[in-house]
């Protein structure tokens, strides 16, 4: 199969090839070729139904940037040798290869505050740059992905429909975040408001979407998969849950779950050293608020799927749902113990006069 692939890019079919795991839904591949390296990916099409929306996302950003920003660091798909910026071979799937970055390196966990500053950057500096590009001439590549009044009443629906033990055995969770609908109500109040602009968001800003150098600065934004329109919040929100705490949602023992501070104060630096002057006032309000945004409707999912049978994520122990819900449960109730605190030092990181954080 992958000699054919191969073939479609002109490269020879007796190139060095090795699996290189670095994200959990495509398959992927690092190439040798000659002197040459490159990534090959085949796209999960059970996941993205529509691969050729994705290319033409990345062609169209890639091409705003080209032209206006041609110093911008972009990593662009390779075309293959037909002008194709996505490979269909029938039956086998879709595939895309970039060049692969000399000298970068790609980080599964953020273990210091430079990481945390260095990815909030280049996150940062990548909307900053589209910030005048139509955000709406992009495809949507998932719908509903982070529409968080949808994930609510799935979640609404599971918990009066789903497995009757489940429920019963989870009256605590869901109480709790039946409690916590106005962060619901905020979202529709946001997505009405003309001063909470839709721009290009990446929509998965984990670590391992940003390429470092061997001392931690950060090269390039990566994995547009997910790039579509969307509020600045999807980005900083998801940050946020999984660069805050030194563990992630798979975590069981709770007392692991922090909130560190100086991880805060690191992202807050390094989005608005570039998005203060682009965000409104309104939307710099909202940055904490990110978190919360993220972190509650990642528990909504993770709850939803346990009430229903563990049918969308899988489970790889008994209670698995169960343990990820409560787990973000957990943090999001940290978030809410420090919020205030958290406010200040957004505060003191914006040159927006007379901002106000009382949201």
């Amino acid at each position: 199969m992958l000699e054919q692939v191969l073939f479609a890019y002109g490269l020879n079919e007796n190139s060095d090839i090795t699996s290189f795991n670095i994200g959990l839904i495509n398959h992927t591949w690092k190439i040798k070729s000659g002197p040459d390296e490159f990534v090959l990916q085949r796209i999960n099409a059970d996941i993205f139904k529509q691969p050729g929306f994705i290319a033409e996302n990345i062609r169209a950003v890639g091409d705003y940037l080209a032209q206006h920003y041609p110093s911008y660091f972009f990593c662009a798909p390779i075309k293959t040798i037909s002008g194709d910026d996505i490979l269909h071979i029938p039956e086998k799937g879709y595939f895309r290869m970039f060049p692969f970055v000399k000298d970068s390196r790609s980080l599964k966990v953020v273990t210091n505050t430079t990481q945390a500053y260095e990815a909030a950057k280049k996150f940062g500096e990548f909307t900053r740059l589209l910030s005048a590009f139509p955000a709406n001439d992009l495809h949507i590549i998932l719908p509903g992905f982070h529409d968080l009044s949808l994930r609510y009443k799935q979640f609404l629906s599971a918990a009066d429909n789903g497995n009757r033990a489940r429920i019963n055995e989870t009256k605590g969770s869901i109480e709790f975040l039946n409690a916590e609908k106005y962060i619901v109500d905020e979202f529709e109040l946001i997505q009405a408001s003309p001063d909470f602009r839709l721009r290009v968001t990446h929509h998965d800003t984990k670590i391992s979407n940003v390429l470092f150098d061997e001392n931690d600065k950060g090269i390039c934004v990566i994995d547009l998969d997910t790039l579509m329109p969307g509020y600045f919040i999807s980005d900083v929100g998801d940050m946020l849950r999984t660069y805050l705490s030194p563990v992630s949602e798979e975590e069981k023992d709770f007392s692991s779950i922090e909130l560190r501070e100086d991880y805060f104060e690191a992202i807050v630096k390094g989005y608005l050293g570039e998005m203060r002057q682009i965000l409104t006032p309104f939307e710099v309000q909202h940055f904490v608020y990110a978190g919360k945004f993220m972190v509650y409707m990642q528990a909504l999912r993770f709850l939803t799927d346990y009430l229903n049978d563990d049918i969308y994520y899988g489970s790889a122990y008994e209670g698995h749902n169960l343990i990820r819900a409560q787990n973000q449960i957990y943090l999001l109730q940290l978030l809410n113990e420090k919020e205030a605190f958290l406010k200040q030092i957004v505060e003191q990181h914006s040159t927006i006069p007379g901002i106000k954080t009382s949201v």
